[in-house]
């Protein structure tokens, strides 16, 4: 579902559409979801926001932009002649499956520390604000909607290339594969631009601050896997004594871990046997 706060690549979407053959009743677009167009993104090339603060150019800054301006030539989803069949009010549509008692999952997008309004590194953001709050406001449902909030932070922090920002100890992706023992290169690209994102070392400062003011009731801490492989760390020992290091960093505790591709373990399961160490 695309509610009304979001903010479209027309192509991306369609490619998306044939890949995964989707169809009326598993995507539903909001009619006043933003279509970001070829002058949004020449806009912030015209900007140099690449060059400047590291951002993607993938013209979302200047649709939302042209948003705020209220002005009539907005590209929105409703206007779309090859979108209409996925058309439907996503407030509504919503509010419909809570009356039924149906569970609903909003996904953010971006972290934390990008925040346009709570970022300590602004201008160095992302050009919308990246809190629980903010996703369930331009998801168009409640606050008391909300019975859960799952916040998920990474063993190894990104961001973008370029000039993006401060990155705490920034390291590069071999220096992750050396020490964790991997084999293969576990290069992260932008998923929309294709651009190599930087990595540094875990960041508790940033992580205080979301749960802060994200209050979560539940941490998922990612890309456990990376710390190290199971060529070198067979029974989860050092991946276990990393996140007890996390834990004791950020004050909290760790609900569950990824461990790997599509692959979330319960913390207290996957450490059963090495609890403590």
């Amino acid at each position: 579902m695309l509610p009304a706060g979001s903010y479209i690549d027309l192509d991306i979407l369609e490619e998306e559409i044939s890949r995964l053959d989707l169809s009326p009743d598993r995507l539903v677009i909001d009619p006043n979801a933003v279509i970001i167009s070829e002058d949004h993104k020449r806009a912030e090339a015209m900007a140099k926001l690449t060059e400047r603060i590291g951002s993607t150019g993938s013209g979302t800054g200047a649709a939302i932009v042209h948003r705020i301006q209220r002005q009539d030539d907005l590209p929105t989803a409703g206007k779309e002649k090859r979108l209409q069949s996925f058309i439907q009010n996503a407030a509504e549509v919503m509010r419909i499956g809570l009356n039924k008692n149906e569970r609903i999952i909003i996904e953010g997008t971006q972290g934390f520390g990008l925040s346009v309004l709570h970022s300590p590194y602004y201008p160095k953001a992302t050009s919308r604000d990246t809190t629980a709050a903010a996703f369930v406001s331009e998801a168009g449902l409640s606050p008391i909607d909300v019975d859960q909030v799952v916040m998920v932070i990474r063993a190894f922090p990104i961001r973008v290339c370029g000039d993006s920002g401060p990155l705490p100890e920034e390291i590069d992706w071999q220096i992750v594969a050396e020490e964790g023992g991997h084999s293969e290169d576990l290069s992260e690209f932008t998923s929309a631009t294709k651009k190599l994102r930087r990595v540094g070392r875990f960041d508790p400062d940033i992580v205080q601050r979301a749960i802060s003011i994200n209050s979560p009731n539940m941490i998922v801490l990612n890309h456990i896997d990376y710390i190290a492989s199971e060529t070198v760390d067979e029974n989860g020992m050092i991946q276990n004594r990393y996140v007890s290091f996390v834990e004791e960093q950020i004050g909290h505790s760790i609900d569950w871990v990824g461990t790997g591709p599509s692959i979330l373990t319960e913390r207290s399961s996957r450490f059963q046997v090495v609890a403590g160490v």
